[in-house]
Parts: structure tokens; C-alpha cells; sequence
């Protein structure tokens, strides 16, 4: 089953091919960072109008990539939320015309699930079941995955989001849009130890998460740096290696408590902030003394992107699921609300070609 998949969640703008038998075999991805960057955020409506440019010759561009024409598609699958509603409108409208035009079945994805599920797409993928690490700009979740659509939330973030946090802390520092990578490249300069920042809701019971008390923190360190004339470049940066280094520790013992409450031996690692280097260090060493493995995608595919949509897209259609004539897009959707699969409907997690 070849499958187009189509990701306008946010400001990604990102198209792929995915085979159920050959695997992946074209993807591209459209940025909208410097666009956004002279506001130092995701302008909603600019998004959308970008997306609008932007998507029909992505399309056409993966298309060509992989040696297919838009009359081989057997299948459509567009993110359908959670995310910016514009932006989900204009690749749900793209991909319900294309349906139309090509008679083709069309479907709705939980970007969530594209993302928990990008691992599927490397060499190899992880088996059920697993723990998975959610952690995004809008998002940082714990989930026990028992196979695609067997979802059971363990803990979640009760305010900010990791990827959040790390934004505004950027901001606090002085530092462009984006401000994650921002943050982790200027860690890299900082000094260990000059700052101990708290790990937030690490003393108590349960896996949810804070990052607000965090953000504070740091907001009243760099004031008071600030205010005693201490507020130098080293210090910025010693400032943002405390911070990266409390929210990576704070992630990594949530994981630690996750695996041996649920008994699992696979850590699965997947969101924007899963690319950064230091959370992959530190979870690949608590792993290692726990006996378990972790998985992730690679870079290009731990933020948003096309293949996860192609990919998870390519499962649901494989078992009958299709939308129907209305157009979904869903700002807000629980990822314990979708259905499960079950295990003959999947394509044999097919291997990237």
C-alpha cells in the first residue's frame, strides 16, 4: 500500500512516501523558523498561509523523489491534530482533494501518535510493548504502549511542556526562535556545578511532570545576575547548562519509575526534544543499569515531520480505517481516545529502504 503522508500541524511543513512493502522512499520538509523568527514564536495565521505555498510542490516533490506518480497513491493520510487549526485545515484540505480527485481513502492522524510511532521507521524498530517518552514543545507524556492504539497515559506535564520550558528559558537568556536548540548549543559552553537548579515533582510519588517552578527559577537567577551585574556570556551560559541539566535529570528519573512500575525493558524516545544530546546520554546510562534498551528516531525525524505521519497513516489504512467526507481537525485530541489495532492488520513495521 503506498501511501502519502502530510504533516501542517505547526510550522513544518512536511511531506513523505511511505511503501508498506519497500518502507520509506521519499520524504521533505518545509521550515518556517526564519519566518517566525522576527516574532519570536509560531504566528498562527502565517502558518497557515505558508502552508498553503508551500505544500502542493512538496507533494509533487516527494512524489518525484520516489519514482511514483500521484496516480500510484493507494492512500492519504494527513495530521488531523492535535495542533494549530488553520494549519491542520490546510493539509486536511489538501489531502481530502487529492482523495477526491485520485479515489483514493483518505485519513486523519494523531500527531502524537506519528511521533510515538517514528522509531517504527529505523533499522531496528522497537517491539511491543514498550514505555514511550513523549517530549515536544506542546507536549511531555509517559505512555505504556501495548501495540499501536493500545495507549495508557502513566504521567503527563500538569503545566509547561519540556520544549516549552526551554523556549521561554531562551527568551530569559536573550536567544532567538527557536529556542530549544538554542538553549542546549549555549549548555554546551556553561560549567557544571556553578548553578543547582530543582528537579521539579522528582521528590514525591507518580510520573507527572512540572516545568513551571523550573522556568521560574531560572527567571529569578538571571534577574539576579542581572541586577548584581554578573549577566555575562559565561554566565548565560552556565545559567542554561543548570537548566538543561535539571530538566534532562528530571526526564530521566520519571523514566527510570515508568520502566519499573510497568515491568518494561524498552524505552522508546520521541519529540522534539528527543533529539537533544544530552537526554539521549543520560537515558542511554540509566537504561544500561536498569538492563533496558532505548529507542528514538533519528534527528530529521524527531521533529515534525511527513514519514511519521506516512508511516502510522499506512497502518490505519491497512486495517479499513478511513475518514469519511468531513474534513478532521482536532486542536485538543487525547491519544487514549484513538482504537487499537490489531496485530494482523500491521505491514511487519517495514524497514527504511
Amino acid at each position: 500500500m503506498l501511501i502519502l503522508g502530510i504533516e501542517t500541524s505547526c510550522d513544518e511543513t512536511g511531506v513523505a512516501l511511505y511503501d508498506s512493502e519497500q518502507g520509506l522512499l521519499a520524504h521533505a520538509l518545509f521550515s518556517q523558523v526564519d519566518m517566525h523568527a522576527d516574532y519570536g514564536g509560531v504566528v498562527p495565521e502565517l502558518a497557515s498561509r505558508d502552508h498553503v505555498r508551500k505544500l502542493l510542490p512538496l507533494c509533487d516533490e516527494v512524489l518525484e523523489r520516489g519514482s511514483r506518480k500521484r496516480a500510484d497513491l493507494d492512500g492519504i493520510a494527513y495530521t488531523a491534530g492535535p495542533g494549530l487549526v488553520g494549519a491542520l485545515m490546510v493539509g486536511g484540505s489538501v489531502a481530502h482533494a487529492l482523495g477526491f480527485a485520485l479515489g483514493v481513502p483518505v485519513l486523519g492522524v494523531h500527531h502524537m501518535e506519528g511521533h510515538l510511532l517514528a522509531p517504527m521507521l529505523e533499522e531496528q524498530p522497537p517491539a511491543f510493548p514498550f514505555v514511550a517518552l513523549l517530549v515536544s514543545g506542546g507536549h511531555t507524556q509517559l505512555v505504556q504502549v501495548d501495540g499501536i492504539g493500545q495507549y495508557r497515559l502513566l504521567g503527563e506535564s500538569v503545566d509547561d511542556a519540556a520544549g516549552e520550558a526551554f523556549d521561554k528559558a531562551a527568551k530569559m537568556l536573550g536567544l532567538d526562535y527557536p529556542g530549544g536548540p538554542r538553549v542546549a548549543a549555549l549548555a554546551e559552553q556553561g560549567r557544571d556545578g556553578r548553578y543547582k537548579f530543582p528537579r521539579p515533582m522528582t521528590d514525591r510519588p507518580g510520573l507527572d511532570f512540572s516545568f513551571s517552578g523550573l522556568k521560574t527559577f531560572t527567571l529569578n537567577t538571571v534577574t539576579a545576575a542581572d541586577q548584581a551585574g554578573t549577566l555575562d556570556d559565561q554566565t548565560r551560559a552556565d545559567i542554561a547548562r543548570a537548566f538543561e541539566t535539571a530538566v534532562v535529570d528530571t526526564l530521566a528519573i520519571k523514566c527510570r519509575r515508568a520502566l519499573q512500575q510497568t515491568g518494561c525493558r524498552r524505552l522508546v524516545m520521541a519529540g522534539g526534544v528527543s533529539a537533544n544530546r544530552r537526554l539521549r546520554s543520560a537515558l542511554a546510562e540509566m537504561a544500561q543499569k536498569l538492563r533496558a534498551e532505548v529507542f528514538y528516531a533519528r534527528p530529521e525525524f524527531c521533529t515534525d515531520n511527513g514519514a511519521m505521519i506516512a508511516y502510522a497513516g499506512c497502518q490505519r489504512l491497512l486495517a479499513g480505517q478511513r475518514d469519511g467526507e468531513r474534513i478532521v481537525a482536532v486542536p485538543r485530541w487525547p491519544m487514549d481516545q484513538l482504537p487499537p489495532l490489531e496485530a494482523e492488520c500491521l505491514d511487519g513495521l517495514a524497514p527504511q529502504r
